[in-house]
């Protein structure tokens, strides 16, 4: 059987640990653009530092999608043999080209099966897990590892509250008067990922004190599916404090549900459209 190589768009989110546990052999970033300058999402790029321009112009990045070419160079470079397959895990095809643009360079190089994760962040490391098993299993050939986990997308439930608007309204996803109004009732939405190509939808809007939001919210999503995969769970934030995130982590592991519980930062491209206050939890279904 052909060795196969798993890899990511810089999105899915895993920790550098996660990324070594799991084999995988390598992030493709998508493009971090701030004012001039062109950046590799967690490369030469971090979060905070997109956070800082912000409080200083009031202006967010744009993010831009990897190219056909920049794919195609990164699948050449990966395949050690000729009988090399790789298998790629995209962005939602809603969100980004990524998806479109890496099965065309794929198609290129030959030995490439692209999964459309059809979530983002650590939803998108959801589907990379489950791939990573089933190879380490050795059982299956690369293309229906490929298709198996294409099957296992909508099985994926990923979402967020946001503390703060102000990203959203820099980004144009909501009107300053929207934020304002917002901000003053502390009101704090939850956004929805749709599991069927990666869009995203404004759920419940909480009111409150932000730990017990999060609370709340956990008890939200955890109650909305009868048959939640117990395996592992994902909360994942994009620079909310440490303490929020403990009392997430507290809560969850009280619950004695979950054999393992990852905590992750999400990627400069998820972060810049959402803001430092935002924390979800990502989740599988059986």
């Amino acid at each position: 059987m052909s060795k196969i190589i798993l890899t990511a768009d810089s999105t899915c989110d895993l920790s550098p640990e996660l990324k070594e546990r799991f084999n995988v052999k390598a992030y493709m970033p998508l493009h971090i653009v701030l004012g001039e300058k062109s950046y590799d999402d967690g490369i030469n790029i971090k979060p905070d530092e997109i956070y800082k321009n912000f409080e200083a112009t009031g202006t967010l990045p744009k993010t831009a999608a990897v190219n056909v070419g920049e794919y195609e160079d990164f699948f050449r470079k990966l395949k050690e043999t000729d009988d090399t397959e790789i298998i790629h895990v995209s962005l939602g095809r809603a969100l980004s080209s990524t998806y479109q643009n890496a099965v065309a360079a794929g198609d290129l190089v030959g030995g490439v099966y692209v999964v459309d994760s059809c979530n983002l962040s650590s939803g998108s490391g959801h589907v990379v897990i489950e791939i990573a098993k089933m190879i380490s299993e050795g059982k299956l050939p690369a293309a229906e590892i490929a298709e198996a986990a294409r099957k296992l997308t909508s099985k994926v439930y990923a979402s967020f509250v946001i503390d703060k608007l102000d990203y959203l309204r820099a980004g144009g996803r909501c009107s300053t008067l929207a934020m304002l109004g917002a901000n003053l009732l502390k009101i704090k939405p939850s956004i929805l990922v749709n599991n069927a190509d990666g869009s995203m939808d404004v759920g419940k809007k909480y009111r409150g004190n932000l730990d017990k939001v999060l609370l709340q919210y956990v008890d939200d999503q955890l109650a909305a599916y009868p048959d939640i995969r117990t395996d592992k769970i994902f909360i994942t934030h994009a620079g909310i404090g440490d303490d929020h995130v403990k009392v997430v982590y507290d809560y969850l592991s009280g619950k004695n549900m979950f054999k393992e519980i990852f905590i992750t930062r999400a990627s400069c491209t998820i972060s810049s459209h959402c803001g430092p206050g935002t924390l979800g939890i990502l989740f599988m279904t059986e």
